[in-house]
């Protein structure tokens, strides 16, 4: 297993009958969270096309570097 990765067995975790946190209807969940009728709902709601971001940055006037910055060694 590489770091950073979890893995998680599903058989570690059955099914058990829980209330959904948004719509409060009961469904066969491993885990507390929304239903997946409320969770295919939140992502047709927020869904978003992906958009190009200019990533200058240029310091206001007001802004001056800090000496550890402009330090010769």
């Amino acid at each position: 297993m590489a770091l950073g990765q979890i893995r998680v067995d599903a058989g570690d975790f059955p099914l058990e009958e829980m209330a959904c946190m948004r719509c409060g209807q009961t469904f066969a969940m491993r885990f507390a969270g929304a239903c997946p009728d409320c969770v295919e709902a939140l992502r047709a709601a927020f869904a978003r096309e992906a958009k190009a971001v200019d990533a200058t940055y240029e310091p206001k006037m007001n802004v001056t570097p800090n000496a550890v910055a402009l330090k010769d060694d």
